[in-house]
């Protein structure tokens, strides 16, 4: 992973010094697509941000440290689906951080731009941690075998060679996904609770519409990814996992609790 963070990391580089040193002639030898064009995204209540707001974000982002934030050295673009409506699809753009060699955690936006709503979290585990998970927990948890075997998951801006490495990690492991803002109903504001949401595990659940205009934007051929992952071993899903394919699946529904202690 060391690799990926130091080709990734918002930090680490300067920006256009990696793309000059780094990511050009990776790119030049592997034939690897560098980013995605920008999609028109819904706007969010309220006018446009102020000089004074400008100025004070600036100073911020100049002044503050903001550890969490530079150790998220992984970009990931992908699918999600609420787990109890298949017909329910979004693109979902994974920022992470490695926090073990077992662990990632995720926060997912609508889009990779400046403008882009936050719009959930996802938690990654290795096969290892999902075999200690109970019952009842492994039901909230989906398999990435598919994600990655049909080339579904890229790494936008990592070379071929990277990239399928870090592929052949992200196979065996397990995601347990959150989407706080359902920008596919077209909500101004995140709305409602978070919703339980899975990952695609076999062909044509996914709508096609939706993978080539990702694709478009990307310049990349997700058929192309499928034939560059051949190689990598398709492991042995553990129970438990993607349980919504049983015709049941756990969700989050609001309701009112009596309070157990009140202050006075």
């Amino acid at each position: 992973m060391s690799f990926l963070h130091n080709l990734a990391c918002r930090r680490c580089f300067n920006r256009t010094l990696a793309a000059t040193l780094v990511a050009a002639p990776f790119a030049a030898i592997a034939g690897h697509r560098a980013g995605a064009a920008d999609r028109k995204l819904a706007p969010v209540p309220g006018g446009p941000t102020s000089l004074r707001s400008n100025v004070l974000d600036t100073a911020a982002d100049t002044l503050q440290v903001k550890k969490p934030i530079d150790a998220m050295s992984e970009y990931l673009n992908g699918f999600h689906f609420y787990a109890d409506d298949l017909g329910r699809q979004v693109e979902a753009n994974h920022f992470c951080t490695h926090l073990s060699e077992d662990f990632h955690q995720c926060v997912i936006y609508e889009a990779n731009q400046k403008n882009a709503r936050l719009i959930g979290i996802e938690y990654i585990v290795s096969e290892k941690i999902f075999r200690t998970l109970p019952e009842e927990e492994r039901k909230l948890w989906h398999s990435h075998d598919y994600e990655v075997k049909s080339g579904m998951l890229v790494a936008p801006g990592v070379p071929d060679i990277g990239e399928h490495a870090f592929m052949a990690d992200l196979v065996t492991t397990y995601g347990k996904t959150w989407h706080t803002w359902q920008v596919d109903r077209d909500h101004d504001l995140p709305l409602g609770i978070p919703q339980l949401m899975m990952g695609f595990t076999r062909d044509g659940q996914i709508r096609q519409s939706l993978l080539e205009d990702r694709d478009r934007r990307f310049g990349i051929s997700t058929p192309d990814e499928k034939r560059n992952r051949a190689d990598i071993p398709i492991p042995q899903i553990l129970p438990g996992a993607n349980a919504w394919q049983g015709g049941k699946t756990p969700q989050l529904q609001l309701v009112d609790m009596p309070v157990k202690t009140i202050a006075h």
